[in-house]
């Protein structure tokens, strides 16, 4: 995937994947190093500011709130057992996680 598209998921600006499932995202709390990484490279907002960008999308009904975990394991588990689920950690490190480059790249 290119990282605008990344973004774009991210974002909750696209819903659905291209063959129609629903996109679920899945998060590193922002209180965790990788979640405020991630705020910072995809979002570019700090974690409070994560936090609250969710808030108005989920209360504009524009989008689902992510799930958020504390560990890179459960998101890992949550991601492989929930179709449509797409989720951010450092590198996968679980034998179920289907890793996918960002720009040629398999590390965040």
């Amino acid at each position: 995937m290119k990282m605008n598209e990344v973004v774009s998921v991210l974002k909750g600006e696209k819903q659905r994947w291209n063959d129609g499932t629903k996109i679920v995202i899945a998060l590193m709390k922002t209180s965790t190093p990788i979640g405020s990484n991630t705020g910072k490279k995809i979002y570019n907002m700090t974690g409070d500011e994560l936090n609250k960008y969710w808030l108005a999308l989920v209360f504009q009904g524009k989008s689902q709130a992510p799930s958020f975990f504390n560990s890179a394991a459960e998101l890992e588990s949550f991601v492989a057992q929930t179709p449509g689920a797409i989720g951010v950690v450092e590198q996968a490190t679980g034998d179920q996680a289907h890793t996918v480059a960002i720009d040629g790249k398999k590390t965040f």
